[in-house]
């Protein structure tokens, strides 16, 4: 059981192909728009998938999120890092917080000591161009590649610094640097259950008085050859043509489904204990109320096959519940990762209907991967961060799903967007590799 030190969330900021921040992310569920598109940033022509949900410099230029005194370290961000420091300003900015960040010259609104930092992240694969320059230097007189030649020569055509553009760990790094986070931080790197496991760990640290604040979240992108290239041999992206509508390649929990889409983006979240926001007259958005986790056994030994039991999907789901102190009858909305790759669609079902039963067909499933992509490590907190807004609102926003082979007994299905009594939103992740994170967010009264 968890301590009595209650968790709120009073900044979200989430970074997706729509733009940055919960307003823009907001309005294109709300209308049921999709970002998916052809893919810009490289030729993608090789790929089974040439699509994904580009975050294009139109609606995040990085320059725009970095304080001026930091701008020479912009050098050592990766796309990861640069989406992880908009992300963490955004939330900021909406939880009305001063940190060195904001403004090196004003009193910050909490003491530095007293705030953490977790953030989950992915394998960030390195710059193709920036790598394969320092690889051609590397080959000997036959043409081949070899170790010698990369020691002496192709070692040396890469930047100093260029290994922190691609340790996961610099997410965290450069957003407690930037902001004077002195509390705790961690690094968190489970695939898509990264950003929700990164969140718990938050709200321990905040629950057992370690800080009272703390910057949260994940972020990913795998908008690039070599991220592309894990997800099609593990089987994940859907094959499709070219001339297909974007909108309907992503179909959550449907019989027809057949993959996700790339997508890149990640979310920040602030979670402050409930005594310091009150102090500071901060505004609640949700409470995070309760969390779980847990490790499915993969029987292919890669992470790729789960046990379609759910049988840890549902211990997931229910050490969350009992440390929010919330009955299943409680929920009243799930945002699950709903990826449209068949068979982790198929483990989160039978994970709920474990918990949820005969009442599972009357539960509305919230999904956001048919609008934004699959955000990997960023994915999480994109979930969360929508299932805040859905409380705070006390509406549902549209669902895209291009199918008619929903199966039967699960509110899955196309829908517009509707207001609704909204007492406590389940948001659970599934990550490649078996790990998997619940959450339960509550309306504050």
């Amino acid at each position: 059981m968890s301590g009595h030190r209650r968790v709120y969330i009073s900044g979200v900021g989430p970074i997706t192909t729509f733009g940055v921040g919960m307003a823009p992310l907001w309005s294109a569920l709300l209308e049921g728009r999709c970002g998916i598109a052809p893919i810009t940033r490289f030729d993608a022509s090789g790929f089974g998938c040439p699509f994904a949900a580009e975050v294009s410099a139109e609606v995040f230029t990085p320059r725009d999120w970095v304080p001026k005194s930091y701008r020479k370290a912009a050098k050592v961000m990766s796309r990861d890092i640069e989406l992880a420091v908009g992300a963490a300003a955004a939330a900021i900015a909406e939880a009305g917080l001063s940190t060195r960040g904001t403004d090196p010259d004003a009193t910050p609104t909490l003491p530095p000591a007293r705030v953490g930092c977790h953030i989950g992240a992915g394998l960030i694969a390195a710059d193709v161009d920036e790598l394969t320059a320092a690889l051609a230097s590397s080959v000997d007189e036959d043409g081949v590649f070899s170790l010698a030649g990369w020691g002496a020569t192709g070692m040396q055509n890469l930047t100093p610094l260029w290994m922190l553009k691609y340790l996961p760990n610099m997410l965290a790094c450069h957003v407690t640097i930037i902001h004077d986070c002195q509390g705790p931080s961690n690094t968190i790197t489970c695939a898509e259950a990264s950003g929700v496991l990164s969140i718990g760990e938050s709200m321990r640290v905040i629950e057992r008085g370690d800080a009272d604040c703390c910057l949260s979240g994940g972020a990913e992108s795998k908008l690039n050859p070599m991220g592309m290239l894990r997800q099609q041999f593990a089987d994940r992206l859907a094959a499709v043509s070219g001339e297909i509508d974007p909108a309907s390649i992503v179909r959550p929990f449907s019989s027809d489904a057949a993959g996700t889409v790339v997508g890149e983006g990640g979310g920040i979240l602030v979670l402050e204990a409930e005594d310091t926001l009150a102090a500071r007259a901060g505004r609640p958005i949700a409470e995070l109320a309760g969390f779980g986790a847990a490790h499915a056994a993969c029987a292919d030994g890669s992470g790729l096959e789960m046990d379609p039991a759910g049988e840890e999907v549902a211990s997931a789901i229910a050490r969350a519940l009992d440390d929010a102190r919330t009955d299943p009858s409680e929920i009243d909305a799930v945002v699950p990762y709903g990826s449209g790759i068949p068979a982790v669609d198929a483990v989160e079902r039978a994970g709920l209907e474990r918990i949820f039963g005969d009442r599972l067909p009357t539960l509305p499933i919230v999904t956001v991967v048919p609008n934004l992509g699959s955000c990997a490590a960023g994915a999480g907190a994109i979930g969360l961060a929508v299932a805040a807004k859905c409380l705070a609102e006390q509406h549902l926003p549209a669902r895209l799903n291009a199918s008619a082979g929903v199966p039967d007994g699960l509110d899955a299905a196309a829908a517009p967007a509707r207001p609704a009594d909204l007492r406590a939103v389940l948001s659970l992740s599934v990550g490649m590799g078996g790990q998997i994170a619940a959450a339960v967010m509550r309306r504050v009264p």
